[in-house]
Order: C-alpha cells, then sequence, then structure tokens
C-alpha cells in the first residue's frame, strides 16, 4: 500500500468520523478536498451527498448524487440515500422508487426496507409491505458479520466478503439457520469468482440442511446452470414445480432448465403457460424469444421480443435481443423509440446498456458511422466503470504463463496426465469465428457440438489455492504429480460427458482457453487443439460493438481489447515454441476463401475422413447460443469483413494498443 493511499484512507476516515459526530460542514469540506484530487471517488461524493442533505442543501445533495449515479450506477447506498432526500423534499413517490432501487443493488440496506414496509403500507399495497418488512426482520435478526459480507458482496469487495465469511463459518460451525445463510453467501461469492464447483457443493449442502428454502433451491439451480450441469438443474427444477405447478417462478425456472437440455417443446409450453397467467410480462416474453432463437425460429422470437418492448418499452434486454439476432433491422419507429428511452434520467442501469449497443447496431444498419460510434461507446463506457477489469493485470497474468508453463515443464512431463483423445478444443478471442468452426466441425457424424464450457476455467481458479489473495497458478502445476494429472484429466472427461450426444469427439469452444494451453496438454495429452484466429481490426471492432453476458470485460474499452489481442498473439506465439505443432491455427479470412480447403485441413488433423455435410454447415440441425447463432444458419458469406473501416476515424486507441499487430499506411 502507497503512502499516497494510506493518507487517502486516513482522509476518508476523517471526513467519515465527523459525519458521525454530526459536525456536518467539516465533513462536507474533507468530502470535497477528495473530489479535488478524485472526482468519481464514490465514497467521497456519498459522504458528500449525506452531508449536504443534513445541512438542508437539497439542491447541493441531488448534484452529488447525480454525480454518483453517474460515476457508480449500481452503487445501492446511493439509491438509499436518494431515497433519504426525497423524503426530506416531502416526494415519497420518488422516495419508494429509490429505496426499491437501493435494495435492487445492496439487499443488506435494512433502512431501505424499513423504509419500503412503511411507504408500500400507507399506499395500501400490504402485501408488498409485508415481504419488504420480512426482510427488513430478517437483517436485523442476521448476524453483523453476514449483513457485512453481504454489504461487502454487493459492492464488489469481493476479497474482503470471503474473509468476514470464511471466519465467520469456521467459528459458528452450528448447523442453524444463519450458518446455512453463510454458506449461501460464500456460494455466491465463489460464482463471483467462477468457482462454480465450490459453490455448487455448498449450496447442495445447504439445500440438504434446509430443504423447504425456496430461495436456497433457486440459487442452487443457478448455480447447476452456471456449471451446464443441465440435467441437474432441470430435476431441481422440476422438484421445485412439483410443489405448485401453478407457480409462475417455477414455471419460469423449469422452462429455461428444460430448453438447456434440449427440450423445447416442454419449455416453450411452460413459458405459454406462465404467459397465460403474466401475458405482459416482459422478462418470460424476452425468456421464450431467447428460447425460439435457440432453435431457430427467427421469426417467432422477432414477435415474442416486440411483445416485450410493447409491454414495457424501456426493457434494454428485448432491445437488443432484437439487435443481437444480427440479421434484424431496426424501423424508424423503433429508433425514435429506442432514443426517447435513452433519453430518461431515470432509466434503468442495465436497460440503458442494452438500448446503448441497440442503437449502436441500428444506425450502423442505416450507415450513419458518427451516431453509432457514440451509442457504442456509450454502452462500453457504462460497463468498463461498472466492472474491475484491468488490462495491467491481465498482462501480467498471460505474462506468468509464458515465464513459467515452459518448453522445459511440458517436456517434463511427457506421457502423463489422461490419454482420452475426445475433446477439440477451439480456443481464441471472441468474434474470431470459432462458432462457424465449430459448425462446420460438428456437422461431421463423429463430433458433438457442445457449448462454451467452464470447466478448464474453473480448474485453473481452483489451482490459485483457497486462501484469500493466494495464487499459487501456474507455479503449482510443477508440483502436480502423474497420477493428479491424470485424475484431472479424467475428471474433465467426466464433468463434459452430460453436454455429448455419443460421438466419439467432442468440441470445447471457449474461447478464454487460450490462456491454459499448458495445463489442457498436461491433463489431456492427446487432446486437438485449433486456434481461431481472425484480423485484428475485425475481430476487435466487433467485440467491442458486442454486449456479452459475462466473462469478456475486456471488450469494453478500445484500448482493453487491443491490448488483450496482442497479449493474446504474444502467448500463442509462446504456446507454439513451447509445444510444435500442438495447435493448429485457422484463419477465418483463409476460411472465407477456402471453405473446402480449410475444413479438409481441420479434419486432417483431426484424423477424420472428410465429410460433405460439413461444407452444408448452416444446414445442421442444432441449438446455437453464442452471438453469432443467426450467422452460421446462413451460407458462407464476408459480411463482417473490413467491418470496421467506416469506424476508422474514432478507432485511433485500438490501433495504438495494436501496435504492430495494426494496419499500417501505405
Amino acid at each position: 500500500m502507497t503512502a499516497e493511499t494510506t493518507t487517502r484512507e486516513e482522509q476518508l476516515k476523517a471526513a467519515q468520523g465527523a459525519m458521525q459526530a454530526g459536525r456536518f460542514a467539516e465533513g462536507l469540506a474533507l468530502a470535497r478536498t477528495l473530489l479535488d484530487e478524485e472526482p468519481g471517488d464514490a465514497e467521497a461524493l456519498y459522504l458528500a451527498a449525506v452531508a449536504a442533505r443534513y445541512l438542508k442543501d437539497y439542491e447541493a445533495a441531488e448534484s452529488w448524487l447525480a454525480r454518483l449515479h453517474a460515476a457508480s450506477p449500481e452503487y445501492g447506498r446511493a439509491w438509499q440515500e436518494a431515497g433519504h432526500l426525497a423524503l426530506a423534499r416531502g416526494r415519497e413517490a420518488d422516495a419508494l422508487a429509490a429505496f426499491a432501487r437501493a435494495t435492487r443493488f445492496n439487499p443488506a440496506l435494512e433502512a431501505s426496507w424499513r423504509e419500503q414496509a412503511r411507504l408500500l403500507a400507507a399506499r395500501g399495497r400490504k402485501g408488498e409491505a409485508q415481504v419488504a418488512a420480512a426482510q427488513a426482520q430478517r437483517l436485523a435478526k442476521l448476524p453483523r458479520e453476514l449483513v457485512a459480507v453481504t454489504n461487502h458482496l454487493a459492492e464488489g469487495r469481493l476479497m474482503r466478503a470471503e474473509e468476514i465469511c470464511r471466519h465467520y463459518l469456521r467459528t459458528h460451525p452450528t448447523r442453524d439457520a444463519a450458518h446455512i445463510e453463510g454458506m449461501r453467501l460464500l456460494a455466491k461469492i465463489g460464482i463471483e469468482f467462477g468457482v462454480l464447483e465450490e459453490a455448487e457443493f455448498l449450496l447442495e449442502s445447504a439445500v440438504a440442511f434446509a430443504p423447504e428454502d425456496v430461495q436456497l433451491r433457486l440459487d442452487y439451480i443457478d448455480a447447476l446452470r452456471r456449471r451446464q450441469n443441465f440435467a441437474k438443474a432441470r430435476e431441481e427444477a422440476e422438484k421445485l414445480y412439483s410443489r405448485d405447478p401453478a407457480s409462475p417462478v417455477f414455471q419460469s425456472r423449469l422452462a429455461i432448465e428444460s430448453m438447456a437440455v434440449g427440450d423445447y417443446e416442454r419449455g416453450l409450453e411452460l413459458f405459454d403457460a406462465v404467459l397465460e397467467k403474466l401475458p405482459r410480462d416482459p422478462a418470460n416474453l424476452t425468456s421464450k424469444g431467447h428460447a425460439l432463437k435457440t432453435t431457430g425460429a427467427t421469426d417467432e422470437a422477432i414477435a415474442s421480443y416486440r411483445a416485450a418492448i410493447v409491454a414495457k418499452g424501456d426493457h434494454g434486454d428485448a432491445w437488443y435481443a432484437l439487435a443481437n439476432l444480427k440479421t434484424y433491422r431496426f424501423t424508424d419507429g423503433e429508433v425514435e423509440a429506442m432514443k426517447e428511452q435513452a433519453a430518461r434520467a431515470d432509466l434503468a442501469f442495465m436497460d440503458r446498456v442494452h438500448i446503448a449497443f441497440a442503437l449502436g447496431k441500428a444506425h450502423e444498419d442505416r450507415k450513419e458511422y458518427a451516431e453509432s460510434f457514440a451509442a457504442y461507446e456509450e454502452g462500453n463506457a457504462l460497463k468498463r466503470a461498472q466492472t474491475r477489469y484491468s488490462a495491467e493485470a491481465m498482462s501480467e497474468e498471460l505474462a506468468r504463463q509464458r515465464e513459467m508453463v515452459t518448453r522445459e515443464l511440458l517436456e517434463s512431463k511427457a506421457g502423463m496426465g489422461h490419454d482420452a483423445p475426445d475433446p477439440i478444443f477451439i480456443l481464441g478471442l471472441p468474434r474470431a469465428g470459432s462458432t462457424l468452426l465449430e459448425q462446420i466441425l460438428a456437422s461431421h457424424s463423429q463430433i458433438d457440438g457442445t457449448l462454451e464450457l467452464p470447466n478448464i476455467l474453473a480448474l485453473a481458479h481452483r489451482l490459485r489455492g483457497r486462501r484469500v489473495g493466494e495464487n499459487r497458478y501456474p507455479r503449482v502445476l510443477r508440483e502436480l504429480s502423474a497420477e493428479q494429472l491424470e485424475k484431472l484429466g479424467r475428471d474433465f472427461i467426466a464433468n463434459t460427458r452430460i453436454h455429448r450426444q455419443g460421438a466419439p469427439f467432442f468440441i470445447d469452444k471457449m474461447p478464454n482457453n487460450f490462456r491454459h494451453i499448458g495445463l489442457i496438454h498436461l491433463i489431456l495429452p492427446n487432446a486437438k487443439i485449433i486456434d481461431a484466429r481472425r484480423d485484428p481490426m475485425d475481430c476487435c471492432f466487433s467485440g467491442f460493438k458486442q454486449l456479452f453476458a459475462e466473462g469478456q470485460e475486456f471488450t469494453y474499452g478500445l484500448t482493453e481489447i487491443g491490448r488483450y489481442y496482442a497479449d493474446y498473439v504474444e502467448l500463442m506465439d509462446h504456446w507454439d515454441a513451447a509445444l510444435p505443432g500442438k495447435v493448429l491455427r485457422v484463419r477465418h479470412e483463409d476460411v472465407l476463401d477456402d471453405l473446402e480447403g480449410q475444413t479438409r485441413r481441420m479434419l486432417d488433423y483431426l484424423g477424420l475422413p472428410f465429410e460433405e455435410a460439413c461444407l452444408d454447415f448452416h444446414r445442421t440441425e442444432r441449438a446455437v447460443r453464442t452471438a453469432s447463432s443467426e450467422q452460421v444458419r446462413q451460407p458462407i458469406n464476408r459480411k463482417g469483413q473490413g467491418a470496421w473501416k467506416p469506424f476508422e476515424p474514432w478507432l485511433g486507441e485500438l490501433k495504438e494498443a495494436l501496435g504492430d499487430l495494426a494496419p499500417q499506411k501505405t
């Protein structure tokens, strides 16, 4: 910790101390000093807003809060303070909306639940008031350590949350309600860290201790789904559904899990059952649209997305879902409707993000490139402010792979690992053409297409170690015995079998696996690895335009994605040197130029005979869940090639980050 950081922490504590002592003018002055140095400091903005409210300078308080919402749009305490400010000004409706938003972002805010209960009861909304009051009472009874964990988790302090939670569970081993809540919270922390196996185990155990707890069961299903254990998730959803088949919550959950295992007929029937009761529910209309899109029923998906928008005009998820079809073109009326929503000051954060990306696509289709780039940049800037991604930290992580997973290490463990030849890893960057390669190869009779499987990423995270702040990976690879490596490979085969349909080979197309090729080779030495590579400008700009669900935070800035691409190329060069001939590089542009030649080249590498069906990949009937789902259902085309060129005036940061990989001026 630097002296500058220590001084800043001391200043913040002094401001907090002044506020607690009722010296609000002094607290405000100290907060201002902090903000002079760092204008976006969320804690200082929060203190300034609170101090201004106590000083009855409501306009200043509102101004501080506006800055705070812009800097940290999902900061729950900021919305709680907005609720208190609205009450001070006699605006009860605004207060209720702010307190509701506060608890959505941070469920540990007891005061917000309490105020919601009071305000809802005053409006005669007794059922909702009782729910809010129950949440306030639950927090009041919860041990203060677990309230702190919930608060740290909501505000992104994951390591501190984990530290407190593990200490509480160690010192309070009795399996009472609080201990079970601690297990649930530790599982949520694990999910945030990507340690899905531990999260699943914790929730499975918690459900065994408290089988009647519906929220625990819903969280358990969520963990199973994230681990892509879809059969077990569907089984658990069936148990909930059997309790109350008329419950829209249970129907919707079972619909989602049925779709995940390929039971599309059941899933769509259940969505229809939900929509009979809740015909204008935007979330279920959108979910139904996603299900229809996955099966290739594009027209029906569009109708469902549009119905969601009719039901709730600011439902950004549905607007973006239309844009994400790639083949959809917005009407003039739809573009104007999105602009109207985007102009609203009270638009929810993710709705604003979704609509920004959708407007980017709409303007791009109309060749309005300045407006398009501005919209894409707005959406990315919002997401960039929300995430904790550091390009510097990622560069250091990939450098450790180059430094520690050397050719000497890999040669010293030759012959170890599990000998199964089944997996085919397609990796690289998202939007590099990996879905096209998967669709081509999955059209072969001996290859199953699956998903972007999380198993390798979860294993790498587990190898870091369990202690807070510990990171033993990839150094720990030197210490693993032949027996351990063999078991890790065997476990990978066993844990991914659920995604296969019986073919001897299967594809894992998680792009981020390129970071762990050394690990893959050590545990599965006979696995095949294909590097899907695309022109750097095309690939990076396509990623910048795409709003990913999770896991690709590097795409939210031109500098960030350019650095990531350059780091990826450098690491792949290392793998080529450390494992000569191991990786087959397939360039997207070569596939466009010579589909049959590149298909034969891939099949030769895999040791499989050529099949004509691979060239008719767009006719293959299988669910595709990535952003390219509609594109791979069309014959091969060049629509995405050079798509960055009309945006070149705004891509200087990207070119600079790519360095020598960027196109050179002639």
